[in-house]
């Protein structure tokens, strides 16, 4: 058995269908028919039933698949490990965070360590969509700032950030010039979503189900924030956003304008639970004393137009 083979059944488990699972793997489908054949035969049990729409896990294939990604993601530690090593980056801390981070408090903080640590070089990793934190399980950065609901699950976290939240709008939109909009003014409006986050985390950031019980109409997806953008700036959806995004990817097309009845979003500084590193331990002191230190009100949204 091989971590090739692993990644095709994930990857298989993931998509639901032999053909996409080709194409996202870029081997040809017979190929991919035949190596999980081959893998099903190995292991004596058959993973997969298959059926016109596509491929689903047997009771077997769903607990060979979760111990395949684990395995997968000891692996990617091993790499991280050695490439470390090869490397010679003792002095390197690698630093997670998603779209706009924690506001200014992500780049604050960086810069202030690097001024404490000058021998110490500062990698920041960006992240989309809630992946910071299976970053921070695989050994891909050392401490992150993770966007909340999160599974926190063997990670150290404290909350070190909190903001408002703004909706989107293309700058044409009849609510464009508003100062602020209730989430149920939004109701109808398709809502730009993603498949790559956990399901909980998705519900959060959509508001669903809204304050009077409904769901939230769901529009397209996407995979990052530019793909996010350039769809609600064609009109084809809106989005829900933190409000430093408001200054972070400001653009002519695009308006956002404050959500005045939704929590707002909470940021927590995570890292892997048990000892840490000078470093880890240097940059989360440094995140600590800037956040208590923080003006009140310097993380309000302010429109973009």
């Amino acid at each position: 058995m091989e971590l090739r083979q692993l990644r095709y059944l994930v990857t298989i488990d993931e998509v639901g269908n032999l053909g996409r699972a080709a194409e996202a793997l870029y081997v040809s489908q017979p190929a991919l028919s035949y190596a999980l054949k081959n893998l099903e035969s190995e292991l004596g049990v058959r993973l997969f039933d298959r059926h016109a729409g596509g491929v689903t896990a047997t009771a077997a294939g769903r607990d060979v698949v979760t111990e395949a990604r684990r395995t997968l993601e000891q692996a990617e530690r091993v790499t991280a490990t050695a490439e470390r090593h090869r490397r010679g980056e003792t002095g390197v801390l690698r630093v997670g965070f998603e779209a706009s981070g924690a506001g200014e408090l992500t780049t604050r903080a960086r810069a202030e360590f690097s001024r404490r640590h000058p021998g110490v070089r500062v990698e920041p990793k960006r992240f989309d969509w809630g992946q910071e934190v299976r970053a921070l399980r695989d050994g891909r950065v050392d401490i992150a700032f993770v966007w909340l609901p999160a599974d926190l699950t063997g990670l150290h976290a404290e909350v070190v950030h909190t903001e408002p939240r703004v909706v989107g709008l293309p700058a044409g939109h009849p609510l464009a010039s508003r100062d602020g909009v209730s989430v149920l003014e939004v109701n109808d409006e398709p809502l730009m979503w993603t498949e790559r986050a956990p399901r909980e985390w998705v519900d959060w950031w959509a508001v669903n189900p809204r304050p009077d019980g409904s769901a939230p109409c769901w529009g397209p997806t996407n995979d990052n924030v530019e793909e996010m953008l350039e769809q609600v700036a064609e009109g084809a959806a809106i989005c829900f956003a933190p409000a430093s995004m408001s200054l972070y990817y400001a653009r002519p097309d695009l308006s956002w304008i404050p959500l005045t009845d939704v929590e707002p979003l909470r940021v927590a500084l995570a890292w892997p639970e048990g000892p840490q590193s000078p470093l880890v331990q240097g940059f989360a002191r440094v995140v600590r004393e800037l956040a208590t230190a923080a003006v009140p009100g310097a993380q309000r949204g302010t429109r973009r137009s």
